[in-house]
């Protein structure tokens, strides 16, 4: 009865300190964005600073989703020093209570988070991701915007080949903000290039609108609208210029069916589909490494350098799981490997320090 009051209470100490800390870094975040995002598309002749704000608070659920194992660890530590600053996990264990007793709270509740997470927060994020994308593109905005660019394709028609790309994209890839066309001849030779403000995917052409023509030492050319011949489909141009961050998890296994069907690559789907996957245990994992230092800095007197250590820990864990992430999107490991190492390093780490501090 005892043990289950108390769990009881540290887990909606921590749930409390958890929503403080997101609803501070939320508030952050939001005026980061908006001040980087006023910064590059001020000058497009659509932007509002209501538009700015729109786009930056629909931006802010993926950044969290981003951030959310290092908010966990912070929490965590948090925690834990508050609990031990009132000598409540001193009361605990001459109670006889463990660590493992009173930090199995904190993890059920960081696998809890980690669950809603994928459940509920990756949903919002997603759609809320392809919303801003879809304002970008919408309002002319993307022809401003000089990164999150869309990758460049390569299309075959009897009229030649064409390479187009595009500095925003939206609704699948069928809708292209800022984008370019080279278009070649028999010969392999550019024929012409034409720098457009939007354009759209029909039937059989790509609708360019507010076009510049280019072709070689000519005068350029002002159109206000025109077509290039495509052989492509809107659902292979939507698996091919789709983020994964776009996609929501209960989708990402069709998405990565798909894209093999055309021949595609699937590896950036199949990295976003294991990190996810692997979110709940790493948030578990944080907490492991929140123990490691807080419960130490009580019991022997460690200085606040310790507690630094912790989160410097937690930060280069995050760093190393976004570089593996970066090798497995390049294809040089396997994105099941890229996703669930830090994982397993982490939660080896902390349960053998915890063991050794604990049960010697």
């Amino acid at each position: 009865m005892l043990a289950s009051t108390l769990s009881r209470y540290f887990f909606s100490r921590y749930m409390t300190t958890f929503l403080v800390y997101c609803f501070g870094l939320l508030l952050v975040i939001l005026l980061v964005d908006f001040n980087e995002t006023s910064r590059r598309l001020s000058r497009a002749p659509d932007y509002t600073v209501a538009l700015g704000l729109l786009v930056s608070a629909l931006r802010v659920p993926s950044v969290l989703q981003l951030i959310i194992p290092f908010v966990v660890l912070i929490a965590s530590i948090a925690t834990l020093m508050q609990l031990n600053r009132k000598y409540e996990l001193v009361v605990t264990r001459a109670a006889g209570i463990s660590a493992w007793q009173f930090l199995a709270p904190l993890i059920i509740a960081n696998l809890l988070i980690g669950v809603l997470s994928i459940t509920v927060l990756n949903t919002l994020a997603a759609s809320a991701m392809q919303k801003a994308e879809d304002i970008v593109v919408e309002s002319n905005l993307g022809s401003r915007q000089q990164t999150n660019a869309a990758p460049w394709l390569r299309q075959r028609t009897a009229e030649g080949d064409t390479v187009l790309g595009a500095r925003a994209s939206s609704d699948g890839g069928t809708k292209l903000s800022g984008a370019t066309f080279f278009l070649f001849d028999q010969d392999q030779r550019i024929r012409e290039r034409l720098e457009a403000e939007s354009a759209r995917l029909g039937d059989g052409v790509w609708e360019l609108t507010k076009v510049k023509r280019i072709r070689g030492s000519q005068p350029v050319e002002e159109l206000e609208s025109t077509t290039v011949p495509t052989s492509l489909k809107a659902e292979f141009v939507g698996e091919s210029l789709t983020s994964p961050e776009t996609v929501p998890f209960f989708e990402l296994r069709e998405k990565i069916a798909a894209a093999k069907s055309f021949g595609l690559p699937a590896t950036s789907y199949e990295t976003q589909f294991h990190r996810l996957l692997a979110l709940p245990a790493l948030l578990a994992a944080m907490t492991l490494i929140a123990a490691m230092v807080s419960l130490k800095f009580v019991r022997f007197g460690q200085s606040l350098t310790v507690i630094l250590g912790g989160i410097l820990a937690g930060f280069v864990l995050y760093v190393v799981s976004e570089l593996i992430q970066a090798f497995a999107n390049a294809g040089t490991i396997p994105p099941v490997v890229a996703a669930w190492l830090p994982v397993l390093v982490a939660s080896a780490l902390g349960t053998t320090v915890l063991l050794h501090k604990e049960d010697g």
